[in-house]
C-alpha cells in the first residue's frame, strides 16, 4: 500500500503541485500546529471540544485548515491544551516576495 508521506514526496517534485501545496503552507501549518497540541494533551477532539467550550465539528474544521480561527478561539485552544500561544511575524522569504510581484 502505498503511503500519503510518500506520495506527497514525489508530487512535490511536480512545479504545478508544488505551487499549490507552497500557496496553501500557511494554513497547512496552523492546522498542523491545532492537531500537535491536542496530541500532546492527550485529547481526542471531542474532549478538546469539551474544554473549549464548543463542539467536535468545530475542532474538526480548526484540524482541516479550512478555517481561519479568530485569536479568541486560538486562546481557548491553548488553555484547553495547557499550551502556551505564540504568534511572531517573520521576513518573507524571497520566493514569497516574488510571487507576489513584490520587487
Amino acid at each position: 500500500m502505498t503511503r500519503v508521506g510518500d506520495l506527497h514526496k514525489k508530487w512535490m517534485k511536480e512545479p504545478k503541485y508544488r505551487q499549490a501545496y507552497e500557496a496553501l503552507e500557511e494554513e497547512f501549518v496552523l492546522a498542523s500546529a491545532v492537531i500537535e497540541a491536542r496530541n500532546r494533551a492527550g485529547l481526542t477532539q471531542q474532549a478538546l471540544a469539551k474544554r473549549m467550550g464548543t463542539t467536535q465539528p468545530v475542532v474538526a474544521r480548526l484540524e482541516s485548515g479550512r478555517v481561519r480561527p479568530s485569536l479568541r478561539t486560538l486562546e481557548r485552544l491553548a488553555r484547553a491544551t495547557r499550551s502556551h500561544l505564540r504568534i511572531r511575524f517573520e521576513p518573507q522569504r524571497k520566493r514569497d516576495l516574488s510571487a507576489q510581484g513584490v520587487k
